[in-house]
């Protein structure tokens, strides 16, 4: 059995966009980058799972040159004080992009930004109302 090399792909999905960001185990140096935006025309096609699962295949093929071959994963979502705290459409297809290339996955976290009390929220008062 062939020693596995891993890394850590931080993918954070929005509504708007899936950036996928692939480092070395420490986190310090960074092996590849890209997004939706890079490889679709249109705005709204950026968040996609289809643009997700083609960012994923671009960044698993620059790498697998670099020689690892599995991967933890870290998810995050805007979060922060009046962001959605739930990952966007494309993290999903991200990571089965990833698996599919034949990366093995070890740990899948989540690493969105809790606020613990900071800013007061938007709102007003009464909270919005519809």
């Amino acid at each position: 059995m062939n020693e596995l090399r891993w890394g850590i792909a931080h993918i954070y999905s929005s509504y708007n966009n899936t950036i996928i960001h692939v480092t070395d185990i420490s986190g310090t140096e960074s092996m590849a980058r890209t997004s939706g935006g890079q490889v679709v025309k249109s705005d709204r096609m950026e968040s996609s799972p289809t643009a997700a699962m083609i960012a994923a295949k671009k960044a698993g093929e620059i790498i697998r040159d670099k020689g690892i071959t599995a991967l933890h994963v870290k998810i995050k979502a805007p979060g922060g004080h009046n962001g959605p705290n739930n990952p966007g459409p494309g993290a999903q297809a991200a990571i089965r992009a990833f698996s599919r290339m034949g990366f093995r996955i070890g740990i899948i976290e989540d690493v969105t930004p809790l606020p613990h009390d900071g800013c007061r929220k938007k709102g007003g008062k009464r909270g919005r109302r519809v």
